[in-house]
């Protein structure tokens, strides 16, 4: 019974099942039938729509290829045009090329023309003057090179009488009004002193027993004794100033003192140097202040002092120094500039010349050095080194120590040369200027600070004289080292002799 229950279910499920089957089936092709027909509806749809994109572009790519297409006739017209153009402008330079052509060619032949009339001009020429072409050319280059040389005379003339006028009148105000606010004493030192003794007998004291006495002072100090026939004095020579005034200190105090033994010298040679040494820093420090010149180093203090005992062509450097100071200082004052700046480098200018003669190395040198040590300003450092023109100065304050250290050894009496080297000056003055053309003689006068030159009048012109003033002027600048300036006097004179019979 169980297995009839069971087979009657499976069959009924069978049935079923075969029935859904068949309606899914039935179900399935309706849904095939319907997607069929909305595919091919769709597929109407595209191809519509391909059809008319397809529509579309055709009438795009027409309408583009009609434009360019007019585009291109536009451009094929444009070229046209100006092919034509081009074609007559070429047709017009021919036409100008063949035009200028012959305007070439009758230019060419009246050259040829111009060419032999000038050639027999020329020779016409020739035959009627007497000179050739190269002759007629130097004789006019000769009277166009006088004819620049009188104005160039006159231009020069001109130049010169305003720049005299206008910068000696300043330079003559700013000098005058520094000589008038600076009055410095100028005494001539040489290179002896002179000690006075007692009498005779101190002679024979001083030379000592076999001269033991005058050798060991002279050892000791580095100066020589003269003893001689003159009364009463003992002469102290030597080239060191120091040294010199440190004999003379010594043998006057053992004249005094009559104890004279070479102990008794050792000790008074050594007082002597410590008095010489507080004099030097007395007159460095006293040479500061009288110029105004504050924070200097002790040791360039100390250089000042011993300037106090050196000369320079007669003149003492120490009191040359502060004058040259205060003329520095007192012409910066009226130009507006730095006053004490300009008196220190005046002050400090010839410090060089404080170290012993046997330093290597002149005096700008070895002054620039031992400013640069203890650290100066640089515009007095330069002014030290540009005062003789070692280097370019290149400051007003450099300009102005070199004018005040020309004016202060320029000044009368304020320095003498020896013979020998006054007397090469003034030759070497006249050799110059009789060196020149047309010079017939020169005389250098007023103690070598003018030349007077007589020029022979056929062969020098007014006109030349301020040439060959300006030359020997040069000249004498550039060969000659003198102090302050000379003055060049050209003569020019014509004389006129006749007899009355």
């Amino acid at each position: 019974m169980f297995w009839g229950i069971t087979s009657a279910i499976k069959r009924a499920r069978l049935k079923s099942g075969k029935e859904k089957i068949a309606s899914a089936e039935e179900e399935a092709k309706k849904l095939l039938e319907v997607a069929a027909k909305e595919a091919e509806a769709k597929k109407k749809d595209m191809v519509l729509e391909a059809k008319e994109e397809v529509l579309r572009l055709r009438n795009e790519a027409e309408r583009e290829i009609k434009e360019r297409r007019s585009e291109v006739s536009r451009q094929e017209r444009k070229l046209s045009q100006k092919e034509e153009n081009l074609d007559r402008k070429i047709e017009i330079a021919e036409r100008k090329s063949e035009q200028l052509d012959e305007k070439m060619r009758e230019n060419d032949e009246v050259r040829v023309k111009i060419e032999e009339v000038l050639a027999q001009h020329v020779k016409r020429l020739e035959e009627i003057s007497g000179y050739t072409t190269e002759e007629a050319k130097r004789e006019l280059l000769i009277r166009f090179e006088e004819e620049t040389r009188h104005e160039m005379a006159q231009k020069l003339d001109e130049l010169e009488s305003q720049f005299k006028e206008e910068s000696e009148a300043k330079a003559r105000n700013l000098l005058s009004l520094a000589i008038q606010r600076c009055a410095a004493d100028h005494v001539a030192e040489a290179t002896i002193s002179v000690v006075s003794l007692p009498s005779e007998e101190m002679k024979g004291r001083i030379i000592g027993r076999e001269g033991r006495n005058i050798q060991k002072l002279e050892t000791l100090t580095g100066v020589e004794l003269i003893i001689d026939d003159t009364p009463e004095a003992i002469t102290v020579s030597g080239f060191d100033p120091v040294r010199r005034e440190i004999a003379r200190l010594a043998l006057e105090k053992l004249i005094s003192d009559g104890r004279i033994h070479p102990a008794r010298i050792e000790e008074m040679v050594e007082k002597s140097k410590k008095e010489v040494e507080a004099v030097i820093k007395q007159a460095g420090e006293r040479a500061t202040f009288e110029t105004g010149v504050h924070g200097v180093h002790p040791e360039l203090v100390r250089m000042l002092g011993r300037l106090r005992y050196r000369t320079s062509y007669g003149q003492n450097v120490l009191k040359h120094s502060i004058e040259v100071s205060w003329l520095a200082g007192i012409m910066a004052e009226e130009l507006g500039l730095d006053g004490t700046l300009a008196r220190r480098a005046g002050l400090l200018h010839d410090i060089g010349k404080a170290f012993p003669q046997d330093a290597e190395g002149s005096h700008v040198e070895l002054g620039v050095n031992a400013v640069k040590k203890f650290k100066e300003n640089a515009d007095v450092i330069h002014a030290i080194e540009a005062h003789h023109n070692d280097v370019e100065p290149r400051t007003i304050i450099a300009i102005l120590v070199q004018a005040a250290d020309a004016v202060s050894a320029a000044r009368p009496g304020a320095r003498r040369e020896d013979m020998e080297n006054y007397i090469k000056r003034l030759e070497k003055l006249e050799e110059i200027a009789v060196g020149f053309k047309g010079v017939e003689r020169a005389f250098a006068i007023q103690a070598g600070r003018e030349i007077r030159v007589m020029v022979k009048p056929e062969m020098v012109s007014d006109e030349d004289m301020k040439l060959i003033a300006r030359e020997m002027a040069k000249k004498i600048e550039d060969e000659v080292k003198y102090p302050g300036q000379i003055k060049l006097n050209l003569i020019r004179e014509t004389r006129t002799v006749d007899y009355a019979k």
